[in-house]
């Protein structure tokens, strides 16, 4: 869909990527239309440019072009929710069901899953730009950002796994090291539950992402 240089992640977008802008993925290959929609979890029929969102607005990534499939295989409710016609045309939008945005290059920035962000009635965090900050910690591997329900409400909740080395400092001192983190920026600032786990269940369909329904409810009874 996309394609960056390492020198640019590195050189150009590694910073901002660990203040919370999400990943850099580059820009759109050549003939792959990418377009970024308003975040809607039910179906859209038809394509409309008023469903596109403003540079730097995060939303709901959709691609056409050669490489889309027409549907999916016996499964018409995925389809409907997942394809986009583009009225007068034999060809779709897919909703990748990721979201992101456009920078004023024309890079596309990736911030994670659809369905793994956490909305809650103050804000909506998004998993990508809340994470790559705290994983900036020097004794932190990596971090989780899932949503648990609490008295009839949603609150965000970061998963930590720390660093295979024992830490250099407790535990109880990363927590406030980490809120200090999410509280220097508006798209991370509110988060007040954080919980320390050993190793982070893995998505059997697909090993490189972490399995956050599981680890969602694992932070339900932890809390």
């Amino acid at each position: 869909v996309a394609s960056i240089t390492h020198q640019e992640l590195i050189n150009d977008t590694k910073r901002a990527t660990e203040e919370g802008a999400g990943l850099c993925i580059g820009k759109p290959l050549g003939g792959i239309d990418v377009r970024v929609i308003n975040i809607d979890d039910g179906p859209i029929a038809e394509w409309s440019d008023n469903l596109q969102v403003e540079v730097g607005v995060i939303g709901e990534i959709c691609v056409s072009g050669p490489i889309v499939t027409g549907e999916y295989y016996q499964r018409p409710e995925s389809t409907a929710l997942a394809k986009i016609t583009i009225p007068g045309t034999d060809t779709l939008y897919h909703r990748m069901g990721d979201v992101g945005y456009f920078d004023a290059q024309g890079r596309l920035w990736f911030c994670g899953r659809k369905a793994h962000r956490v909305i809650t009635k103050d804000k909506t965090y998004f998993t990508i730009p809340v994470e790559r900050i705290c994983n900036t910690h020097p004794d932190i591997n990596r971090t989780a950002l899932v949503g648990v329900e609490r008295g009839g409400e949603v609150v965000p909740v970061l998963c930590v796994e720390l660093h295979p080395d024992e830490p250099h400092i407790t535990f109880e001192q990363i927590v406030t090291d980490l809120k200090e983190l999410t509280a220097k920026y508006d798209h991370s600032r509110g988060i007040a539950n954080f919980l320390k786990h050993n190793g982070f269940p893995m998505d059997v369909r697909h090993n490189a992402k972490i399995f956050r329904e599981q680890l969602a409810e694992w932070a339900g009874k932890k809390l």
